[in-house]
């Protein structure tokens, strides 16, 4: 089966300009080509951003118990073709159907929250602040908002950023990731359904010259991002230099403490399950546990027990418990992490690499890896892996696991397991991150609470979802007014 063509949706209709650059959609599994995204020039850009400005005036004006009532609308589309939009998720990213089901649950879930805007987006008064005189704080749309979303969570993160957005007041224009614009094109065909009014919401696709021109257009007022520390950096960098807000959620270490009291069967599972799902491409995988005291022999046991015995495969196969990585040089990379952590000392426990699945030996397959014995300044124990590799470090007592904890430069997310309250306090007070999870192995906030995330893992003020999101998306205009009396104007 040919590719299927991509469009952009720009002012309520899908275009495509003919000399547009093309590039292929490969499906991560089979490694063969979906569909064919195209890049958007800067004159489209400028297209639906002028679009966009246009269609703001009378968004903003539209009173906000309509403006929801596109997503309430929206949300029913999403749960009658969320398996549909899962296989998507799969074949485009690789993660396995279940994994995508559950993406997609917390997609909803924003969508289900920015529905609350009129709440959300309540002021604050204060009648006589002097003698006939009242003031009030409202909160107003900043105008045409854009989100640049990464690969690993194609279904949920727009989601982040869309119903927000719109709830609000604004203009919207999503740049999703170029290797996985599929589900953002399923996600745009039911928008197109919602009756929203051209210009309100709208996609392009492309690269870094697309970014570039959303970073630097005048018009756009503010912009989310997700990916890498470096790419979060300079869109920050970018952004803000144009004096945009930006919000921008960038990589991660994840360390996880095991203390010796923690259950080790629930632990395993759910360390497992933290590490080597979505194949580890998710910004809040697991990527080095902290043994403590005697934790340490049991739980490596146990945990390389776990990886050995993963099923990997096809996504969309039932039995598949981990999908491939998104690329060959994904693959190439992470296999090369690996080779540098043997080398810097660390003790190879499981080998993920070199291993194939059967009728799909040309796709992107790494199985789990664990390397114990991880040195504290070593490569792996720093750097964000971005795959199903696990690494372990051993201390001796909470303070020292905190310290290690504490001594990474990202700070999205930080857990711990054990039976102990005391335990468990002391390191929810003291551990540097914006994520803390006690007995829990992927500490994400549900959409009523902000993606906190900290130090090199976020740049920016605000977060996503629920009040941050909402803040993110409106300026603040205090009001202050004095209506003279009858009796006081006779004077």
């Amino acid at each position: 089966m040919p590719p299927i063509p991509l469009h952009h949706y720009i002012e309520g209709d899908w275009r495509l300009r003919r000399e547009s650059r093309l590039l292929d959609v490969i499906n991560p599994a089979t490694a063969v080509p979906l569909a064919r995204v195209p890049f958007s020039s800067k004159e489209e850009v400028d297209h639906a951003v002028q679009a966009a400005h246009k269609a703001f005036p009378a968004w903003r004006a539209t009173p906000i118990t309509e403006r929801i009532q596109h997503l309430f609308r929206l949300k029913q589309l999403l749960e009658e073709h969320v398996e549909d939009l899962a296989r998507t998720i799969t074949n485009e990213c690789g993660k396995t159907f279940r994994e995508s089901l559950g993406e997609l649950r917390r997609g909803i879930e924003n969508v289900e929250v920015a529905i609350g805007t009129p709440i959300l987006m309540q002021g604050v008064n204060n009648e006589d602040i002097a003698r006939g005189i009242d003031e009030h704080m409202i909160r107003q749309p900043l105008g045409v908002t854009t989100a640049i979303t990464p690969f690993n969570f194609p279904g949920m993160i727009p989601l982040w950023f869309l119903p927000y957005a719109v709830a609000t007041g604004n203009c919207f224009i999503l740049k999703p990731s170029e290797r996985v614009p599929m589900t953002s094109a399923r996600l745009f065909d039911l928008i197109d359904q919602c009756g929203f009014p051209p210009g309100v919401l709208q996609l392009v696709h492309g690269g870094k010259d697309t970014v570039d021109a959303l970073l630097d257009h005048p018009l756009v007022r503010a912009v989310s991002f997700v990916g890498s520390t470096p790419v979060a950096r300079y869109v920050y960098g970018r952004a803000s230099a144009s004096g945009k807000r930006a919000q921008c959620q960038g990589g991660a270490k994840n360390p996880v403490v095991i203390m010796p009291d923690a259950d080790m069967d629930m632990t395993t599972q759910i360390m497992a399950d933290s590490a080597f799902g979505c194949a580890g491409q998710r910004c809040l995988a697991a990527s080095v546990a902290v043994t403590v005291g005697s934790a340490g022999k049991e739980f490596t046991e146990r945990i390389a027990e776990a990886a050995a015995s993963r099923r990997v495969g096809y996504g969309l196969d039932e039995d598949a418990q981990m999908g491939p990585v998104i690329s060959e040089q994904s693959r190439k990379r992470i296999e090369g992490l690996i080779e540098t952590g043997a080398k810097e000392g660390a003790r190879l426990v499981v080998d993920g690499r070199g291993r194939h699945v059967g009728g799909y030996e040309d796709g992107y397959f790494l199985f789990p890896s664990v390397l114990a014995d991880i040195p504290p300044a070593s490569t792996l124990s720093r750097i964000e892996v971005f795959g199903p590799v696990l690494s372990l470090s051993h201390v001796e007592t909470l303070d020292e696991a905190i310290r290690f904890v504490n001594d990474r430069p990202y700070g999205n997310m930080a857990c711990i397991f054990t039976s102990s309250g005391a335990s468990a306090r002391q390191f929810r007070h003291e551990a540097d991150a914006g994520n803390i999870g006690v007995n829990i192995g992927v500490a994400a906030p549900m959409a009523f609470f902000p993606f906190s995330g900290w130090n090199e893992s976020f740049f920016g003020d605000l977060h996503a979802q629920s009040r941050h999101g909402v803040e993110f998306y409106t300026q603040t205009k205090v009001v202050v007014e004095r209506w003279p009396s009858e009796w006081t104007r006779t004077f």
